[in-house]
């Protein structure tokens, strides 16, 4: 459930919905904005709540955590931005993981924030991205230039993946490692891997940023 926070001031007026399923990482979000014209109107921590929160209320700038329950912030991001398109959406993450950043930048978020950011950094990218603006740094985009490049004529074709290649893929999309693939389909990491290799091919991808970026443009995450 969303729990409403701040109280109007003067002067221009930031509103934010924070998404964490963490209280410790909202607590210290929050006090980093203390004395800001930054205010957390509301704090959610699902990914559905968020979804809900964003699509019903006045909100300037979305901080989307990646991992969270019921709907991870990469699949909150992608529902908010077929409603609302020009909402800015900032995620967050403990992981600097090129699969997160590349589905982010796929997706239409404005940025990607670590959790080990600084408060500085944290205020000026609500702040540029509450202006309309990307926060995307020049290294963040070459890291997935490659990625964001993967022709997609893939995506209009029938590929004959396998259920449970299809699975695979489903689960690498959203940034999990082979062993963590292995451990939520019940499977053996050799069999995770055997799968992920088989994908790179049919789909004809090189790596397995490329192949997220392939599952989202084909709607399949």
């Amino acid at each position: 459930m969303a729990t409403e926070a701040g109280s109007p001031q003067f002067g221009r007026r930031i509103r934010v919905l924070l998404a964490d399923d963490h209280g410790m990482v909202r607590v210290g979000i929050k006090a980093m904005l203390v004395g800001t014209e930054i205010d957390i109107i509301a704090e959610v921590e699902t990914g559905e709540d968020a979804i809900r929160y964003a699509l019903e209320n006045d909100v300037d700038v979305v901080l989307l955590d990646v991992r969270m329950p019921n709907g991870d912030g990469l699949y909150a991001l992608g529902r908010i931005k077929l409603e609302r398109q020009n909402l800015p959406i900032l995620m967050l993450s403990t992981f600097d993981n090129p699969t997160y950043v590349a589905r982010s930048v796929a997706l239409g978020a404005n940025g990607y924030l670590l959790k080990s950011c600084s408060r500085d950094e944290l205020l000026n990218a609500i702040r540029n991205a509450a202006d309309g603006e990307n926060v995307w740094t020049r290294e963040e985009l070459r890291r997935v230039t490659g990625a964001l490049a993967t022709p997609r004529l893939g995506t209009e074709v029938d590929v004959p993946l396998t259920h449970r290649e299809s699975e695979v893929l489903k689960q690498l999309a959203l940034g999990l490692t082979n062993k963590e693939i292995a451990a939520q389909l019940n499977i053996s990491y050799e069999t995770v891997k055997e799968h992920v290799q088989h994908i790179l091919r049919k789909i004809g991808v090189a790596d397995r940023t490329q192949a997220a970026v392939w599952a989202v443009r084909s709607k399949l995450v």
